[in-house]
């Protein structure tokens, strides 16, 4: 009886430890470790959900190749991920106007979207249709042309021919053509090298991602179209988040608020440095007639087929927030 006891009690505590065990989520992005919103989830979020949680960040590539996070997330093979909205378009296309060029107008607007019911139906639609959950909006900077040679961009039209390095996917390889330049995908890792050896002839990222990743060596001019407003979605797996306690909950919700309340204004800090830092190594720097981009662009989508998968209403609502 006393043995029983004590093996009773033996087994108590060991599952009281195991149970005490921090949950470890590892996330996946193909961005460098250093861009803000990485740092972000290393130096914020991590701190801030500790004790309960670990953070195994894989940055740069280096655990999933680029596109094929989310499936990892929904198979739990990963636990965590940030995408952008045209990575969920690809399983719900609905999500699909928000990668249209010219819709988010800057990081706030970006904000107002999620904190809305129209981001609540975007969570709803990811939850039910893809089994990951929403936490928050992350931005990552407003999107420019980046470009080999001298060529004098103004409108559309000049950049007929022009072979823009787009990420690979429908949203993304459409954006590149409501710009009116011809879309070419070519993985994020290996940008510098295409446009070093003239495979591409420009791309389109947010200042910081040109400074990071070092473009503008390998660029000679950076047009301001100001064409698309870059973020991500910082996601879990639904199922692992429904697991979890409610305070553990508040807890990863509380703690990417908080980490991304900082990136973001850390990416608007930045831009507002970078074009000085840009015209210093030589790059030139133009401002296009935006307005001509934006009635071209405005006009592509909703004349295409890409549109009709824009449920009825939601971009009047989206333009009034």
């Amino acid at each position: 009886m006393l043995r029983s006891l004590f093996l009773a009690a033996g087994l108590a505590v060991a599952a009281a430890a195991a149970s005490a065990q921090p949950i470890n989520l590892r996330f996946a992005d193909s961005t460098t470790a250093d861009a803000p919103r990485s740092r972000a989830l290393v130096e914020i979020f991590a701190a801030e959900i500790a004790p309960d949680f670990t953070f195994e960040g894989y940055f740069g590539g280096a655990l999933y190749r680029q596109g094929t996070e989310i499936v990892a997330v929904q198979r739990r093979n990963l636990e965590m991920a940030l995408m952008p909205p045209s990575d969920f378009a690809e399983q719900v296309p609905e999500f699909g106007i928000l990668t249209a060029a010219y819709l988010v107008r800057d990081a706030d607007h970006m904000r107002r979207i999620f904190e809305s019911d129209v981001g609540d139906e975007f969570k709803a639609m990811a939850r039910e249709r893809m089994g990951v959950h929403i936490l928050a909006p992350a931005y990552y900077g407003t999107r420019n042309l980046n470009l080999r040679g001298t060529r004098e961009v103004n409108t559309p039209a000049d950049l007929a021919g022009l072979r823009l390095r787009m990420p690979g996917g429908e949203a993304w390889q459409f954006l590149g053509s409501s710009l009116g330049a011809n879309p070419t995908a070519v993985a994020y890792a290996e940008v510098y090298t295409a446009l070093q050896t003239g495979a591409i002839d420009g791309e389109d990222n947010p200042l910081s991602n040109n400074r990071i990743m070092k473009f503008y060596e390998v660029t000679d001019q950076i047009v301001l179209t100001g064409h698309n407003v870059g973020f991500g979605l910082l996601m879990i797996n639904a199922a692992l988040f429904d697991s979890l306690t409610p305070a553990q909950q508040q807890s990863l919700q509380d703690a990417a608020d908080k980490a991304f309340e900082w990136s973001n204004a850390e990416y608007i800090r930045e831009e507002s440095e970078l074009l000085t830092f840009f015209a210093g190594e030589g790059i030139r720097i133009h401002t296009p007639d935006v307005d001509a981009f934006r009635a071209y662009s405005n006009e592509t989508y909703l004349n295409s087929d890409f549109s009709r998968n824009w449920p009825a209403g939601l971009l009047d609502r989206i333009n009034a927030l």
